[in-house]
């Protein structure tokens, strides 16, 4: 695909994803939007990113991001949301909405799901894209946001390295056919455009989350970073934290990472 697709995503009429950058290659997307952003162009508001391929692109907690070339969606978008940074963890799920939506217009709708904070799973538990939201806060307001976003679009489960054998998923594996990834990219940046405008309103995607969790009322076990919890998900508080109910008692989780969901074991997907 040519820079001049990718750039017709573009909608000079929608905030988020008004200018479309596209990369044949970059270190990662989301440290392209965050400096694009730190400079002095008003552009940088509501500015996508898109490379072919990143080299060092990262997941949460640090991970390194695969992607071959060519093959999946890799977007991040710069933002300075008009938002309180209470309300920064709503706009995790809500970008991870926005993925969900933009993906099942693409696939049979019933099969992708939100797993807490921000990943699309489909219904055993595969992985078909994650994101990373890192934000700033300058005093009670949320100053910038940057949302990176990775789909896997046209990457054969065949071709996936052997740890994501079993655990990862793509748009081509559940539509049984190659999809166009710019497309995509159009309905995605519509989609994340009204769930900002959604928030910085006062919305809450919450009864939606609700309604495509991937772990309301099941027993999982989430990594805080100090140690691993097990219980059973009871949904999320109004600011988007987990709450996890075991053994102990209820507890809320403000970050945090499911490694297991117990009733998927049996099939091999659980991590």
């Amino acid at each position: 695909m040519t820079e001049h697709e990718w750039t017709a995503a573009a909608d000079p009429a929608r905030r988020v994803g008004r200018l479309v950058e596209f990369h044949p290659q970059l270190p990662s997307t989301n440290d392209r939007a965050r400096a694009v952003l730190a400079g002095s162009s008003a552009d940088g508001d509501g500015l996508a990113v898109v490379a072919d391929l990143q080299t060092a692109g990262r997941g949460r907690r640090g991970r390194i991001w695969e992607s071959p070339a060519g093959a999946n969606l890799m977007v991040s978008v710069a933002l300075r949301p008009q938002l309180p940074a209470s309300r920064a963890g709503l706009l995790g799920i809500a970008a991870a909405l926005a993925v969900r939506d933009a993906s099942a217009s693409m696939v049979p709708e019933d099969v992708l799901r939100v797993k807490w904070p921000n990943d699309v799973v489909t219904t055993d538990g595969r992985k078909l894209a994650g994101l990373l939201v890192e934000t700033a806060i300058r005093g009670e307001d949320l100053a910038e946001a940057i949302i990176g976003m990775g789909i896997n679009v046209n990457w054969p489960a065949a071709d996936l390295p052997a740890e994501l054998q079993g655990r990862a998923t793509s748009l081509r594996d559940l539509a049984g056919a190659e999809l166009d990834r710019v497309e995509l990219l159009r309905r995605l940046l519509d989609a994340l455009a009204a769930e900002v405008e959604a928030l910085e309103r006062g919305a809450s995607p919450l009864e939606r989350l609700a309604g495509v969790s991937a772990l309301d009322g099941r027993r999982i076990v989430v990594d805080t970073g100090d140690g691993e919890l097990e219980g059973t998900a009871a949904g999320v508080t109004a600011e988007g934290q987990l709450v996890l109910a075991s053994v102990a008692g209820m507890a809320t989780l403000a970050v945090g990472e499911v490694v297991a969901v117990r009733d998927l074991e049996h099939a091999g997907a659980s991590r």
